[in-house]
């Protein structure tokens, strides 16, 4: 019954995302004053369809997508067409939809920072510290206490592992209580590459006897917006972080498709509604970024054509050339798509981790 269920809320993120998604092509477009022939949610064939004004509204079988069909996407001919528009008008309208996913993630982390919610409260205290790491330069010694890092509180030893994650490989400020001097600053650099065992910092943290305790919190709209707004931009940073470390090999990449996106939807369902818009708003950020990216068929794709009729000086791409080149671009990330399923549905039925 739970598979039904999770099968269910997977396709409603997804149904969301595509919506807002389109939904900023689609008011680009209207505000521009371009022909909006078709918005559609998944792809063909259609199952139901219904048209007001002159845009015809469809929802179709295939849920892994959606699309606005604008007037004239390549024919310059036509008023109120796509292709009639300046460049800077066509690339908003192909820009939109990318940014408003990542507009979306801060209404998210807004809304859950206004519901009230736990909060584990406990004094993070250093256990142990490992020979030759950047702890034991900077002065850190087992018993402190970590009250805070760049001036972030730190309330559990989730956000320790949180903010050493966005400092990795810069300065980075603890704030100590120490049993026999009481607070001090001491800086130090987490490692990107540490041995295997110890960490960014070389430390190894408890949750202080006696210290936890679980506070009911909540915020006002205008503090949850401010903090919806960071952090974004700090998942952004971990986002760069990430990659960043793939290219020096301190990670290894781990790439999935929709069933590794589904496995994930339906673990995070089991901790509830939090989780679940938490989850909405990292897979609403990561689907922003990947369409801005400058790869065919995608919107930054798209937009890369843009940028090379700018520097022509207004002349364009030959129309055979840009659609043979999104179709290949197309038909490569259908593939890799899967080829990526195949490895998670074969991870699957060998019993193997979800992140594995």
């Amino acid at each position: 019954m739970f598979t039904v269920i999770a099968i269910l809320i997977f396709l409603a993120m997804l149904a969301v995302l595509i919506l807002v998604h389109e939904f900023g092509h689609f008011i680009a477009a209207k505000r521009s004053d371009v022909k909006v022939e078709e918005f559609g949610i998944g792809f063909p064939p259609k199952l139901a369809s219904i048209k007001r004004g002159e845009t015809v509204y469809s929802l179709n079988l295939v849920p892994l997508g959606g699309f606005v069909k604008l007037l004239g996407e390549e024919d310059s001919t036509e008023p109120r067409s796509f292709a009639s528009k300046s460049i800077g008008t066509r690339a908003l309208i192909l820009a939109a939809g990318p940014l408003l996913n990542l507009v979306l993630p801060i209404i998210l982390f807004s809304t859950v920072f206004m519901i009230p919610h736990n909060v584990l409260m406990e004094q993070v205290q250093v256990q142990q510290v490992a020979s030759g790491s950047p702890a034991v330069e900077a002065g850190i010694e087992q018993g402190d206490v970590i009250l805070a890092i760049n001036g972030h509180k730190i309330n559990n030893r989730g956000d320790l592992g949180y903010y050493v994650q966005l400092s990795l490989g810069s300065e980075t400020t603890l704030l100590l209580n120490k049993a026999a001097n009481g607070e001090q600053e001491v800086t130090l650099i987490p490692r990107w590459k540490p041995p295997e065992g110890e960490g960014a910092l070389g430390i190894e943290v408890i949750g202080a006897e006696g210290s936890q305790q679980i506070v009911r919190q909540s915020y006002l709209p205008w503090t949850a917006t401010a903090l919806g707004t960071q952090r974004c931009v700090e998942i952004l940073i971990l986002f760069r972080n990430t990659i960043r470390s793939w290219i020096i090999g301190a990670t290894t990449p781990q790439v999935g498709g929709p069933v590794f996106i589904y496995q994930m939807t339906a673990e995070v369902a089991r901790e509830g509604l939090l989780a679940l818009i938490v989850f909405t708003a990292f897979i609403s950020l990561n689907l922003g970024i990947i369409n801005l990216l400058p790869l065919p068929a995608l919107d930054g794709g798209r937009i890369v054509f843009l940028l090379v009729e700018l520097a022509r000086r207004g002349k364009r791409v030959s129309t055979r050339v840009e659609h043979l080149v999104n179709t290949i671009g197309f038909a490569l990330l259908i593939l890799i798509m899967c080829v990526v399923t195949y490895y998670d549905i074969a991870r699957i039925i060998g019993g193997g981790s979800l992140f594995g």
